[in-house]
């Protein structure tokens, strides 16, 4: 396994060639680092599942280049569909569709569905054309984490979760820290109205600008698998709580103007929703690389990006 960092146009090129031989390779996306492979390669996906631990019947999102590439992989893509792609995409928003040919049971989770992303982040975008170039379709990539583990925001994150599992041919691209720092937003696009399957980088206010939202999730949720979408998931090893005092000893994440309990660990003081979710899953990282036993989170506002950081704090309790 090699980390590659400061990466030139050839070394994208070479992780891109790697893919197409049958590798793995974590690079960078704005919402968390992904782990890579070919998604139309059945032997190279289901080693992926394997460094994972990911259960066979759990689907993944594929990633293209651009929304061009939609038709490839769905069979049928409602107007609003277009619509959102066209505003969201490159961006942190997966589209739930019907299936073509091409997205096979192994990354469909055997549903008749599979869902898409074009990412915003510039290296991931060019190691998804440079793929394209040499014949790939798309990458088939969830989160570069033990399946149920925090989601890894940076290349010393992806390691800690995933170094023992890779292989000498296997690479890791390096960006630095993703800039949004909470997966993607999914979104059902089988039925008349679109679905929030799960919230994330684009809000529902952003995408009720746009088109008018179904507004119930909660009966679909068992007829659709997507990913992130199990009871337990983001697990850290320390239990998690919600409020506003901790012990002594206990971490500690908050706003930056709320201060810190005597005794207890700051984790993150984050200024800005914005700086909430990138710095959300590296402080809950923190606590468990300090073995602590519990951390006490006071969320933000039930809104925006916010939505999006409580439905993972909820899978972490």
């Amino acid at each position: 396994m090699e980390i590659i960092a400061n990466c030139t146009h050839e070394d994208i090129k070479k992780a891109a060639k790697k893919l197409r031989e049958g590798h793995l390779v974590a690079f960078p996306t704005e919402t968390v680092y992904g782990l890579g492979a070919d998604a139309t390669n059945q032997e190279a996906v289901a080693r992926m599942y394997s460094v994972k631990g990911r259960p066979a019947g759990h689907p993944v999102i594929v990633h293209i280049s651009s929304v061009n590439k939609i038709s490839h992989w769905a069979e049928v893509i409602p107007e609003y569909a277009r619509k959102l792609a066209d505003r969201f995409w490159p961006g942190p928003m997966t589209l739930i569709l019907q299936r073509s040919e091409l997205a096979k049971d192994f990354i469909t989770g055997g549903q008749n569905l599979v869902g898409l992303r074009v990412p915003s982040n510039p290296m991931s975008l060019t190691l998804l054309k440079e793929f394209e170039l040499i014949g790939g379709l798309g990458i088939a990539a969830p989160s570069a984490n033990r399946f149920g583990a925090v989601s890894p925001t940076s290349v010393e994150a992806v390691m800690d979760e995933l170094s023992e599992y890779l292989s000498g041919n296997d690479l890791i691209l390096d960006d630095g820290m993703c800039t949004i720092g909470i997966e993607s937003t999914i979104i059902d696009c089988t039925q008349v109205l679109p679905r929030i399957l799960r919230p994330g980088g684009v809000s529902e206010e952003d995408i009720s600008k746009l088109t008018e939202l179904a507004q119930s999730r909660k009966t679909l949720i068992s007829e659709i698998k997507a990913p992130g979408e199990l009871l337990s998931h983001y697990s850290p090893k320390a239990k998690v709580s919600i409020g506003e005092f901790a012990s002594a000893g206990e971490g500690f994440l908050a706003f930056q103007e709320i201060p810190t309990p005597l005794g207890a660990i700051r984790l993150a003081s984050p200024a800005s929703i914005t700086e909430y979710a990138k710095e959300f899953y590296q402080a809950i990282r923190l606590a468990d690389t300090l073995n602590l036993t519990r951390i006490v989170v006071v969320p933000p506002e039930n809104n925006g990006l916010g939505v999006a950081i409580r439905n993972r704090l909820e899978k972490m309790l």
